[in-house]
């Protein structure tokens, strides 16, 4: 294991732009870092592995869906909030940067925003506390990332949906729904 030395010089005084809320905020996301991330993450690196024992301080540092109001289980913060916690992250490690913000911002946010009551109390809390783990696919062999092209589909057959198509990968696949268990299913 590697011990994480980082310091944070602020050559450009930014610090004195931010609210003591989010330097709290930002140093809690740090100190997660420091201890959970950067000791392990070039070992599960060279495994192609993705660390799911971390899926629990992900959580518990209010990186899934930082800025979802408290009464769906996120941490009621704001964007600033949401950009300091991811940025610590990214110096962590991109892809655990990747897992938290596509868990806050292509599942969470279009459920808080356009999901419906009961689907908000449904899926929020349990995304918020890892217990969910969403997933996002977007990326096609045949159109890259442009959505206009798409050509995967899905058919409502009564009982199930079938689903045509192809991805080149889609983002939290390996762990969506195996998120930190918690709780009653």
């Amino acid at each position: 294991m590697k011990a994480d030395l980082f310091e944070a010089p602020d050559y450009y005084n930014l610090d004195d732009l931010l609210s003591e809320e989010h330097k709290l905020v930002r140093s809690a996301a740090r100190d997660w870092v420091k201890r959970d991330v950067s000791p392990i993450i070039e070992d599960y690196a060279q495994r192609a592995e993705f660390p799911t024992q971390i899926i629990g301080g992900l959580a518990e540092i209010g990186a899934f869906g930082p800025y979802i109001p408290v009464e769906y289980g996120g941490a009621g913060l704001d964007q600033i909030s949401y950009g300091l916690i991811m940025q610590e992250i990214e110096r962590g490690d991109s892809g655990v940067r990747s897992t938290a913000s596509v868990q806050s911002s292509l599942v969470m946010y279009p459920i808080w925003k356009y999901g419906n009551e009961a689907q908000r109390q449904k899926y929020l809390p349990k995304l918020a506390s890892g217990e969910w783990i969403g997933c996002f696919g977007l990326t096609e062999p045949d159109h890259g990332s442009n959505p206009g092209g798409m050509t995967t589909n899905f058919k409502d057959m009564g009982d199930h949906y079938l689903l045509n198509g192809a991805k080149m990968w889609i983002s939290n696949s390996p762990i969506a729904q195996r998120g930190r268990r918690v709780g009653k299913k």
